[in-house]
């Protein structure tokens, strides 16, 4: 069986014609011609059956056959706040894995801590793209720009809302616990992860003082992006349908 080949393009269905990315994944890596056929993603939780109608040197023409609502995977709107590593390949290799298995959104905070405090996220999209359609997920998470910490703390944001911090002298409730628990699970859950070097107590104090649930992601001690990717995993779990 012939593997069907998976486009994003966030303007369908209004254009007619592949971004030039996909364009030109589409006419130079697979060949296509036309009258052949593919399934597009807006990235929004809908598929399309579409057909190539030109297939030029730079474009690649398309007409949508089908449209194919997806219904969501997870429960509610599952989001991740970090900050971010001095190394960016490991907040590239975060957003990859942490879009196959599927979350909701990502946002960069500077805090005290942070050993970054710049995110070009250009790259991390099409990171984000390419994982997004090698996964066949109907909605592509969103990037955010960084904030400081305190001016996220201060945006109104809907559902739980939990940090996970290292300091053992603290109160922290478990966070696949408290997942498990909730009698709401169509709620938006944020899962707010510090920088190498964790949060400051200050940081920590603010957030609960907030509203922020203080919480741990287990027993043992995690570099940031995968502490962020143990959430992600939990969410998916706690949320699945």
């Amino acid at each position: 069986m012939k593997e069907i080949r998976f486009f994003y393009d966030a303007n369908a269905p209004a254009s007619t014609e592949l971004p030039d990315d996909e364009a030109m994944h589409a006419l130079r890596v697979l060949r296509l011609k036309s009258g052949d056929e593919f399934m597009l993603m807006d990235g929004r939780g809908t598929y399309y059956r579409a057909e190539v109608t030109l297939a030029a040197t730079k474009k690649c023409m398309y007409r949508i056959l089908e449209t194919m609502p997806q219904d969501p995977q997870w429960r509610g709107k599952l989001n991740i706040a970090i900050g971010p590593t001095k190394m960016m390949d490991r907040i590239e290799w975060l957003v990859e894995k942490g879009t196959e298995i599927g979350f909701d959104g990502i946002t960069f905070v500077n805090c005290k801590n942070s050993e970054r405090r710049v995110v070009k996220t250009t790259r991390l999209e099409k990171i984000i793209v390419s994982a997004t359609k090698q996964s066949h997920k109907p909605w592509k998470p969103v990037v955010t720009e960084m904030l400081l910490l305190k001016n996220y703390l201060e945006t109104p944001l809907e559902g739980r809302k939990y940090i996970a911090h290292c300091y053992e002298d603290m109160a922290r409730k478990d966070l696949f616990d408290e997942l498990n628990v909730a009698s709401n699970k169509d709620e938006n859950i944020t899962v707010l992860i510090g920088p190498e070097g964790d949060f400051t107590i200050d940081e920590v104090e603010l957030a609960v003082n907030m509203g922020w649930i203080p919480v741990s992601l287990g027993e043992s001690r995690l570099r940031t992006e995968t502490a962020a990717l143990s959430a992600i995993m939990m969410m998916r779990l706690a949320n699945r349908k």
